[in-house]
């Protein structure tokens, strides 16, 4: 009972953040500070009450739509609340553990990676006022596990070399594609931000997280091209792939490279 209380806590919790991480997005997409001023309607600008703002379910009371000048309100804001709950949960399913500097760097992560994969899926850009704070918080946990067991730790100092390598080595590869394709087939904002992802992932996962990420990209790409909802020449924002692969690789890596393994060898 206790661990369902706590789950049921961790969810709400997320879905709080999340309502947060949706004003994150509005207010960078539009030039705003998300740190001060009262949330609002993003069509009529009134100042919204505390009944308004209860995530998902005031979404649900006025059956999407503002309540003063009644235009709809985008799926978004409940889908982004809804995810990162089920971010929050999963991560703690995942630590059985809370208040650890682990903990709550993934949860800080998963915030990160949410507003990249939203905001670069609507506007098809990355912001630098994310990623780089993104890879700053990244860096100092990797310098963290090193200085919290010792300088003279080699598993974790092996780590953070492996984590910078990888890092390093998987944003040289994407550098090379944007370069040889003068921005056409990837942006630089992707480069940056397969940096970050491969601080978290480190080696080997950050390979797994690239074949999962092209390989959903080509099956959803080609999906949508079946479709006549995309062309070859249309513009697709390949942010959402990258951040979906490193969450299978987080999750299931290192089960996909021991098979992988297995089968070749």
């Amino acid at each position: 009972m206790a661990y369902l209380f706590i789950y049921i806590l961790i969810f709400l919790i997320g879905l709080a953040i999340g309502s947060f991480l949706n004003c994150v997005i509005y207010r960078l997409a539009n030039g705003e500070s998300f740190l001060k001023g009262r949330s609002f309607c993003p069509h009529c600008r009134q100042k919204l009450s505390w009944i308004d703002l209860i995530p998902v379910l005031s979404f649900l009371i006025l059956k999407g739509k503002c309540r003063y000048c009644h235009k709809k309100i985008s799926w978004q804001y409940p889908l982004v609340e809804i995810t990162t709950g089920f971010l929050f949960v999963a991560i703690y399913n995942l630590q059985s553990a809370i208040f650890t500097p682990y903990f709550f760097y993934l949860l800080v992560t998963s915030c990160f990676l949410t507003v990249i994969f939203v905001y670069d899926l609507k506007y098809c850009l990355i912001p630098d006022k994310v990623i780089f704070p993104a890879i700053g918080v990244a860096f100092l946990y990797r310098i963290f596990e090193i200085l919290k067991t010792g300088l003279n730790n080699n598993l974790d100092f092996n780590s953070f070399i492996y984590a910078l390598l990888s890092a390093g080595l998987a944003s040289f590869f994407f550098l090379l594609i944007f370069l040889i394709s003068n921005g056409k087939w990837l942006g630089f904002g992707d480069v940056k931000l397969i940096f970050f992802l491969g601080l978290i992932l480190s080696w080997p996962n950050i390979l797994a997280g690239l074949f999962f990420s092209f390989l959903l990209g080509a099956l959803i790409g080609t999906g949508l091209i079946f479709l006549k909802k995309k062309t070859l020449k249309s513009e697709v924002p390949f942010a959402p792939f990258l951040i979906a692969g490193t969450l299978l690789a987080f999750l299931w890596g290192g089960n996909f490279i021991n098979w992988y393994l297995e089968l070749v060898l």
